[in-house]
């Protein structure tokens, strides 16, 4: 059985809460992602912010980038996954929850994330085949 830590990014990067939105926003250019988890000072994790946050709350609501802390995003229970759990497990978490991008987590704090790319290239083609199918999935909006 595969576990997580086998798979997972290990040098992943974390915007910390008390950081600036235009912070969080020139971490993923730089880093060429579309989100990235959001670390308490203690390593431990808050939750994600991604690249639609920052535009729809932050810039569409009217809030300067600049003044606007990551904490401020970090609402709801992120998804994670422990880094000794199987990565059936994780993909199943990311099915659930439509997420490409899980933080990898061990006695509480985030050592790493695990994502769609890093399953695709290490696990079976029909698995990855079916996580990218429930991922993609498109749910109604409530009205």
């Amino acid at each position: 059985m595969s576990v997580v830590r086998e798979f997972m990014t290990t040098d992943a990067q974390c915007v910390k809460e008390h950081q600036s939105i235009a912070d969080a926003a020139r971490m993923m250019l730089d880093l060429d992602c579309g989100s990235l988890p959001i670390c308490g000072d203690d390593g431990k994790l808050k939750g994600m912010i991604t690249d639609r946050d920052i535009v729809l709350r932050c810039v569409a609501a009217g809030r300067d980038p600049r003044e606007m802390l990551a904490r401020e995003l970090a609402t709801g229970k992120p998804y994670w996954v422990d880094a000794d759990a199987s990565v059936d497990a994780a993909i199943e978490i990311m099915e659930r929850h439509q997420v490409r991008r899980l933080p990898v987590i061990v006695d509480h704090k985030m050592v790493g994330i695990i994502s769609q790319g890093d399953i695709a290239r290490n696990y079976t083609e029909e698995r990855v085949g079916e996580l990218v199918e429930h991922i993609s999935e498109r749910h109604p909006m409530p009205a």
